[in-house]
């Protein structure tokens, strides 16, 4: 097959999205498919072909809400004029899905979306493009979803349009974890065998929890022992041609409204914010008084490790915390339970079906507002790393599972063919309209 993967950004740039589309893209291509990635173009890009995969690049930005900038219409030629037998679109609401909209019906490969979430469903800027999205929904042949109960599946059944569809969950490269030890990992950033050691991995956007779990760390009782808390994450890179920060804060504005996007672009500024008092705390504020001692024998390391160090971590942690704002089916819970490492996961997303399915993790009860965002306390969640840490026989029963979920099901390898099989699939069926078409469970 011909396929074409259209996502915002890809590879060298970082995050879980862009991990996906990757581990998909690689996997396509030693499997014999001619794969192309169309993507934003990046400034640190070195090369147009990257392990078998080729990659086309646009100079665009935005999406329908904030506005679309840029090689706009280049890219809609691209769509139409592609030699392909697959269009894959993974997210809504980004720029290769939105700038698509008016071309759909003159694209003559299959069209298959990933949805992943629809973050701004509840948010009221974002009214018209949900009104508007069935009937965008109509002309694409496939949908693809991460799981089975969330806002995007009842959105499309709510709709009339959840025929075509398929659940294929997400995973992590098993391959990458089987990997010996590093026996000097732990003395390379300054920790002992003997501590405990939590971790977190997730880009600092000021939505990943982190000033929750900072403060859950510095309350919860470790009964003396030296612990380590590592948040692992790097900052969003847009490159400089994609604007400057006058027009970001009009997209943001434009797309969510001033008042959130005054307490956004401050969590952006401050590194995930709490307010106490009349004063701001930030993630490097507690950092540095926990660092100093002030709440007992903890430290915490703020680091952005390359790959290979970061898998060394997830191995000789002792416990993964996610306490995300907001997310569609996180990766990392997935690399967690390659790795055998235990999590612990507020419900964002569909963290709770990640925990049936694989085994590997626990839930800490926590809201979500009335957008959407999961916001938990973190005296809640102190006390539920607390309860988990000290039950060894539990602790030990969730590393196994996560871990054979994860070689059984839960892995590239496996869900690389699962795509496959549905692509083949709607090659098989007529293209859009056909009213035969089956719902795939």
């Amino acid at each position: 097959m011909k396929i074409v993967l259209c996502v915002e950004f890809y590879h060298p740039s970082v995050g879980g999205v862009q991990e996906v589309v990757r581990q998909l893209a690689e996997r396509f291509s030693s499997r014999g498919h001619e794969v192309t990635v169309a993507t934003t173009w990046l400034e640190h890009r070195v090369s147009r072909c990257d392990n078998g995969v080729n990659i086309v690049d646009f100079k665009v930005r935005g999406n329908r809400v904030r506005g679309l900038t840029g090689e706009v219409e280049s890219y809609r030629e691209f769509l139409v004029n592609a030699d392909a037998d697959i269009v894959f679109f993974y997210a809504a609401q980004q720029w290769t899905f939105d700038a698509a909209w008016e071309v759909l019906p003159a694209i003559k490969a299959r069209t298959v979306l990933v949805p992943c979430g629809y973050s701004g469903l509840y948010v009221g800027a974002y009214a018209d493009y949900f009104r508007a999205l069935p009937e965008i929904l109509r002309e694409i042949d496939g949908l693809i979803y991460h799981a089975r109960e969330y806002r995007d599946v009842s959105f499309a059944r709510s709709s009339g349009v959840d025929t075509n569809s398929i659940v294929i969950p997400n995973g992590a490269a098993v391959e990458e974890f089987q990997v010996p030890l590093d026996p000097v990992f732990r003395a390379g950033i300054g920790i002992s065998q003997q501590s405990l050691v939590l971790m977190t991995v997730g880009t600092i956007t000021g939505l990943k929890g982190h000033s929750e779990l900072v403060r859950a760390f510095a309350t919860a009782d470790f009964e003396d022992r030296d612990a380590v808390l590592i948040l692992n994450g790097n900052r969003p890179y847009r490159g400089r041609g994609a604007g400057d920060l006058w027009n970001s804060l009009i997209e943001i504005v434009r797309g969510y409204g001033p008042i959130y996007a005054a307490r956004h672009l401050l969590k952006m500024s401050m590194v995930a914010v709490g307010w106490r008092g009349d004063r701001v705390n930030t993630v490097d504020n507690w950092a540095k008084r926990i660092n100093e001692g002030r709440h007992g024998r903890k430290r915490i390391l703020q680091m952005d490790m390359p790959r290979r160090q970061l898998i060394q971590a997830y191995l000789q942690s002792d416990l993964f915390v996610f306490a995300s704002n907001i997310e569609y089916s996180p990766l990392v819970l997935y690399e967690a339970c390659a790795a055998g490492l235990p999590f612990l996961t507020v419900p964002v997303g569909n963290t709770e079906e990640i925990v049936e399915w694989t085994g590997g993790g626990l839930i800490c009860d926590a809201p979500r507002d009335e957008e959407g965002y999961t916001r938990v306390q973190p005296e809640t969640l102190a006390r539920a790393i607390e309860q988990l840490l000290k039950d060894p026989t539990e602790f030990s029963r969730l590393g196994e599972a996560g871990r054979s979920a994860s070689r059984s099901r839960f892995n590239w390898a496996v869900l690389a063919v699962e795509y496959e099989q549905f692509f083949q699939t709607l090659l098989k069926q007529d293209k859009r309209g056909d009213q035969s078409a089956r719902s795939f469970e």
